[in-house]
């Protein structure tokens, strides 16, 4: 899809709806209420407006740290049509990673939900850029502004906004990301290849802070005219089964960890109960057992996929009539995958590389850090940090961050491989691998098991079915029982906590 020079991105994703005669669907349903198009148009402006009375200018940076509500979607896009650039950050953090994203942005004001502000109250007055703290909801502030914005004249290669990394190494990096860059994968994956439609409703359990989120639940549905699920709370099994069976979702968004743990709930709705259609997970490589159960629960296939904060969405996946268990599927059209060695060479096909994409959504860089952006972004080219493998007819299969894996014996192990082992046991609800060393030095598997309810199990019987199911010398030398693993707000494991 070809994004004209002069380009906003909000008034695109809001005015195809009000062009397509839309303004009195909904848009966007929340714990409190809903919204259609037209009045999400309407409220975007009001907010838009409402920044520009602030002071606030183009390219002037402002935090969003809230909650999903109705309110994120008309802060976010409000900001953007008014030419200025919001940076969503995780509502999980701690205080000193609020701190330092506020500093390091710049950002000239805080959009904060009413319960998260005492997070960032010890600090405020000690951030010279800051200006202005405005809370949610945003009820009071939308009626005092003007329903009518012209979009600001931005072009489709502005900053339109960032997306900070879940920083599970060291401090986070703000991604910059442009104004073409949300159609762009609209149009690549969402249309071109989970097929969304206007029909739909979508329900995703990643919040909109999150690169996977942000399309699931914005850009994706309003590029399409789709109706948006949102829930403000954490997305645990039960809540997930309330919003699928009563919202009647069609389009679900998940990660592995929420998958194994909607199977494992007694909760878990009859099939007759459910209107999925499509399932998507991302996050970390979804073992094929959960897949497997998931389909005999539903009927419904996983569509297992990665994206990243760097590339904005999903550049690799399954797809409807082109699925493969235990695979990542293949590339979306647009973008263009290599797997490289040590050296930088192409490995051979079946051989363990490093993925390196090529699509026209990647960010322009990492803000405040050149070293890093030229470290990831290498020409038209940018670095994963993901390990696969692809076979002879091109699907592709997780191997693990470049800083995950383990050589045995002098062989690459897939931590992720020896993970999906003993998560196909009847007993594990979930497991981490990482290297440990023996009393020679030499690094083996050692794991990290979380058991399901009421089930038991003991080492040795795991390791000799880990053997059953993989090469031997893949098998743990250590297994440690634990009541969880140490997850970032993605869902993804935090392995280096558990080298440590």
């Amino acid at each position: 899809m070809d994004i004209p020079r002069n380009y906003n991105a909000a008034e695109d994703l809001i005015g195809c709806n009000l062009q397509a005669g839309r303004a009195g669907k909904t848009a966007f349903i929340d714990d409190a209420g809903q919204c259609t198009f037209g009045e999400l148009a309407e409220r975007v402006n009001c907010f838009g407006n409402h920044l520009l009375s602030l002071g606030l200018r183009m390219e002037d940076r402002i935090l969003v740290a809230m909650h999903d509500s109705i309110d994120w979607p008309v802060a976010f896009l409000g900001a953007i049509k008014a030419g200025i650039v919001p940076v969503a950050v995780n509502t999980l953090l701690t205080p000193k990673d609020y701190e330092y994203m506020l500093s390091d942005s710049r950002a000239k004001a805080l959009l904060v939900s009413e319960v998260l502000k005492p997070q960032f109250e010890p600090f405020l007055a000690k951030l010279p850029f800051l200006k202005h703290v405005i809370a949610a909801p945003f009820k009071d502030l939308l009626q005092n502004s003007s329903k009518e914005l012209s979009a600001a004249p931005t072009t489709s290669d502005d900053p339109c906004f960032w997306l900070y990394s879940s920083g599970s190494t060291g401090m986070p990096k703000g991604a910059v990301h442009v104004h073409a860059s949300m159609r762009l994968t609209a149009e690549l994956y969402a249309r071109g290849v989970v097929g969304l439609k206007e029909s739909d409703v979508v329900f995703s359990a990643a919040k909109l802070f999150f690169a996977y989120g942000l399309g699931n639940s914005l850009s994706f549905p309003l590029a399409v005219g789709a109706t948006t699920v949102l829930m403000a709370e954490r997305p645990t099994p039960e809540a997930v089964f309330k919003r699928l069976t009563e919202k009647k979702a069609s389009f679900f968004y998940g990660v592995p960890t929420l998958y194994a743990g909607m199977l494992a709930s007694a909760a878990f709705p009859s099939r007759d109960s459910l209107h999925l259609r499509i399932c998507v997970s991302a996050g970390e490589a979804l073992p094929p057992q959960i897949a497997k159960n998931f389909k005999s629960k539903t009927g419904i296939d996983i569509l297992d996929g990665i994206g990243s904060t760097e590339m904005l969405h999903i550049f690799l996946s399954n797809r409807p009539g082109d699925f493969r268990y235990g695979t990542t599927g293949k590339a979306v059209p647009g973008y263009e995958l290599r797997l490289i060695d040590e050296q930088g060479a192409d490995v051979k096909q079946g051989e363990l590389g490093e993925l390196l994409i090529k699509g026209p959504t990647a960010a322009n860089l990492y803000w405040n850090n050149r070293a890093k952006s030229r470290n990831t972004f290498v020409g038209e080219w940018t670095r994963s940090g993901d390990k696969y493998t692809q076979d002879t007819d091109g699907y592709y299969a997780y191997g693990g961050r470049t800083d995950d894996m383990l050589k045995v014996s002098g062989i690459w192990v897939s931590p992720a491989e020896v993970e999906a082992a003993l998560v196909s046991h009847e007993a594990v609800f979930e497991a981490a691998v990482v290297g440990k060393e023996d009393e020679q030095r030499l690094v083996k598997p050692k794991a990290f098991v979380v058991l399901k309810p009421g089930k038991q199990a003991s080492v040795e019987e795991l390791q000799a079915y880990v053997k059953t199911k993989l090469a031997p010398y893949k098998y743990p030398r250590w297994i440690e029982f634990a009541s969880e693993l140490p997850k970032t707000a993605t869902g993804k494991i935090q392995r280096f906590k558990l080298r440590g």
